[in-house]
């Protein structure tokens, strides 16, 4: 039987030292079998050290970009990562409002590993209400699900979850809670589904290049949910693979900052 390749679009920023955004997520899905296709919302100026300028294109031409994809390629699955101002945040909710595509996977970008701002602050209150009800899956950290509540940030497994269902009552279907930010020995996720949680486990690897790991688990779950039989199982597996990428992290050889995660560490 022949086995259909699916189509997975990342709608996000290009980072110009290729450890995040665009190039983390194209690198993902290919790696986890999918074909990518790519919608850029923001060029950076970026390395290993840091963000040192950002250009946003007119949010007509992210439209245009969309329409382009949608009109001519099947696509099964879509990941959404950093949108840069109200304005795009509106443009890409207008149009899966009009394409409508199988899966949304969202992962609310909004500060970079530097420290910069990737996020314009009137756009928060627009991704909220615009975007968050169209994901089928929203995966913040701990200070991007704080900022989305308007509170502090979880600091036990507790409030992870708490948060995570408080986001759900905004309108996400699931929300995937990434524990990295906790002060503990390991580094848990939780998936907040309407059927339950699921706590997923993962051990805290200790290794300097951790540049584009948010985008890489996002784009993970996005590239793998045509091809696993739930949601749970998807994001199970994309931590995992996440996990790999990051131990063999150090095999790379790229920037004097922080580094990126090896995204084809199973073949090379």
């Amino acid at each position: 039987m022949t086995q259909v390749i699916p189509n997975v679009l990342t709608i996000a920023g290009s980072d110009s030292g290729g450890g995040a955004g665009i190039q983390a997520d194209l690198k993902a899905f290919s790696a986890l079998g999918a074909y990518g296709a790519s919608v850029i919302t923001a060029l950076t100026a970026q390395n290993t050290r840091g963000v040192t300028a950002i250009h946003t294109p007119d949010p007509g031409f992210v439209t245009a970009q969309l329409d382009a994809v949608f009109d001519d390629i099947r696509i099964d699955a879509v990941k959404i990562g950093m949108l840069a101002n109200a304005q795009i945040v509106r443009a890409v909710a207008e149009a899966l409002r009009r394409y409508r595509p199988s899966h949304v996977v969202l992962d609310t970008v909004m500060i970079s590993k530097s420290n910069h701002a990737l996020l314009a602050p009137d756009a928060v209150d627009a991704l909220r209400d615009e975007l968050l009800p169209l994901a089928d899956l929203l995966t913040p950290n701990l200070p991007e699900a704080a900022a989305l509540l308007g509170t502090a940030a979880a600091s036990d497994e507790s409030a992870m979850v708490s948060q995570g269902e408080a986001l759900r009552a905004l309108g996400a279907h699931a929300v995937l809670m990434k524990g990295g930010h906790l002060a503990a020995a390991d580094s848990p996720d939780w998936l907040i589904e309407a059927g339950g949680t699921l706590r997923v486990g993962g051990a805290r690897v200790p290794v300097r290049n951790t540049h584009g790991t948010g985008c890489t688990l996002s784009s993970a779950v996005a590239a793998l949910l045509p091809q696993r039989r739930d949601l749970a199982s998807a994001v199970v597996d994309a931590k995992q693979y996440l996990t790999g990428a990051l131990e063999q992290s150090a095999r790379l050889d790229v920037g004097r900052g922080v580094g990126p995660v090896h995204h084809f560490h199973r073949w090379w």
